[in-house]
């Protein structure tokens, strides 16, 4: 077997053997150029969970911009029997060059949503499917959660800071996705760099234990950052912390960090000092395994901001979507699995949310056939993102997705904002044609 370990690996092998398998196979039974629709989906919400966040769309779009098979990688898929050579020689021109429509980044969805819809032929666009669900759903499950602890905070700016608790790559996925639900910023550079979400970040308990005292090290960061910094202050004692940052940095200090303990006693304790300190302008930050609960248990406290990092990168108990990539349509024909628990519907969809005339939103209806003349205060919920293997022009930016997200959010049902376990905030109706 080739040595493959000084070359880099292409993108086409972000992929499961099984979908190069029944390529091959199809290519060998003539059915590889048959038409075919395929959806991504979620059978239900994560448990407990009442909406979910569209995530990942863009970063999707951009990989299978770039989903090829390099000479080396055929090679390698055909010497180990992967494909034959009609499979080897297929992968070595492909690209996709069919169509995509679904639901825009910042989109709520709920239970057989088609967030995504595929067309092209069988070859072409059944290769997609492992790619498609590794970033949909890694993506809309950190956005779901972000997007509850973003309600959680009630316009207190929350803080992405997980990437030490989940992959290097997985960090920078999350704290974009993060972001798009509604995070201030994010501890992560690469996303800063390759995404533009803010960053923020100052010191760790590392510092202040490089230094003789907690005082030089807090005159040594706010030498070089300013007053306006964030001086991390229970490495020690909480109260003797604050004393010497607030000695150092003036009552001007921009915020301080607690980052264990009983936040809420600790941060009323602090708040008081601070205002006895004449510092009643320096805010109080949070951090230490919050998740949307803990945020919300801490709405009464005067903080002032919250750091959230292991929940975040993790879903908050909810790792995965849950979605699926399901074929539903062959050649213009309705196909559908009828397995118990997980069967699918047949035939192309065309979703659309119906809203009261307040604009509270009222359910989300998935109709199989002919799209229907919608009513007045009804939604399309589907755009076009890929025309002939080519991105379509005016597709929104992260800004602008975070922007959408946060007015479809307010349309919600006040139920379906509980962090309580309950049903999906509005009901999904299929109608079939």
């Amino acid at each position: 077997m080739p040595d493959r370990s000084a070359r880099p690996t292409s993108t086409g092998l972000l992929t499961d053997r099984y979908e190069l398998t029944m390529l091959d196979a199809a290519l060998r039974d003539s059915t590889a150029e048959r038409q075919c629709v395929f959806e991504v989906f979620a059978r239900r919400l994560p448990e407990g969970r009442r909406y979910g966040v569209v995530a990942g769309t863009a970063r999707l779009l951009d990989a299978i911009g770039d989903y090829t098979f390099d000479a080396a990688t055929v090679a390698w898929l055909h010497e180990t029997g992967v494909v034959s050579e009609a499979g080897a020689a297929f992968l070595a021109d492909y690209r996709f060059r069919g169509d995509i429509d679904g639901y825009a980044e910042g989109e709520l969805y709920f239970p057989y949503s088609p967030l995504l819809t595929v067309t092209g032929t069988f070859a072409e666009a059944v290769v997609l499917e492992t790619l498609a669900l590794s970033v949909l759903n890694h993506d809309s499950a950190i956005a779901s959660a972000a997007a509850r602890m973003v309600s959680a905070a009630e316009g207190r700016p929350v803080i992405e800071m997980g990437s030490r608790r989940t992959h290097e790559s997985a960090a920078v996925a999350s704290a974009r996705a993060a972001y798009l639900a509604g995070f201030a910023s994010t501890s992560n550079l690469a996303a800063g760099d390759r995404f533009g979400v803010p960053t923020a970040g100052t010191a760790a308990h590392a510092f202040t234990l490089l230094h003789d005292d907690e005082a030089a090290a807090f005159r040594a960061q706010v030498a070089a950052l300013g007053s306006n910094t964030t001086l991390l202050v229970d490495t020690y004692d909480l109260t003797r912390g604050i004393a010497a940052a607030i000695g150092v940095a003036g009552p001007a200090l921009g915020s301080i960090r607690i980052d264990s303990g009983d936040l809420g006693v600790l941060a009323r304790q602090a708040r008081k000092q601070l205002d006895d300190l004449g510092a009643t302008s320096t805010r109080i930050v949070v951090s230490g395994d919050l998740d949307e609960y803990a945020i919300a248990a801490l709405g009464a406290s005067p903080v002032d901001a919250y750091g959230a990092g292991t929940a975040v990168v993790t879903g908050s108990g909810a790792p995965t979507a849950g979605m699926v990539y399901k074929i539903v349509e062959v050649d213009g024909r309705r196909v559908a699995k009828r397995s118990e628990h997980k069967e699918t519907h047949g035939g192309r969809k065309t979703a659309y949310r119906a809203h009261k005339d307040t604009g509270t939103a009222l359910e989300e209806i998935v109709a199989t056939g002919p799209a229907p003349e919608l009513g007045e205060h009804d939604r399309l919920l589907q755009r076009p993102m890929m025309r002939g293997g080519s991105p379509v022009t005016d597709l929104p930016g992260l800004d602008d997705s975070r922007e959408h997200l946060r007015r479809v959010m307010v349309t919600l049902p006040w139920d379906g904002l509980k962090l309580s376990r309950g049903e999906p905030a509005i009901p999904t109706r299929l109608i079939t044609a």
